[in-house]
């Protein structure tokens, strides 16, 4: 009897601590929203980065859209 409180009450403590942590979590992430609003190009830096991080860890080649609209135009 003992032993199932004893386990019951770790559990409990452990769902806390979950909770804290998703609570810092979404803390963090509403500052770098703020952050990310304030420098439209830090989106895509950050963007780049992820990239970056992923494909070293992987090995492997991403392809990602990239807008005709970035490309010089030539004037004829």
């Amino acid at each position: 009897m003992m032993a199932n409180q004893a386990d019951a009450e770790r559990s409990r403590r452990a769902r806390i601590i979950l909770a804290l942590a998703e609570e810092q979590a979404a803390g963090k992430l509403f500052e770098a929203d703020k952050l990310i609003d304030q420098s439209p190009s830090a989106i895509k830096l950050r963007l780049y980065q992820t990239l970056t991080t992923t494909a070293a860890e992987k090995n492997s080649t991403i392809v990602f859209p990239f807008p005709e609209e970035a490309l010089p135009r030539n004037n004829k």
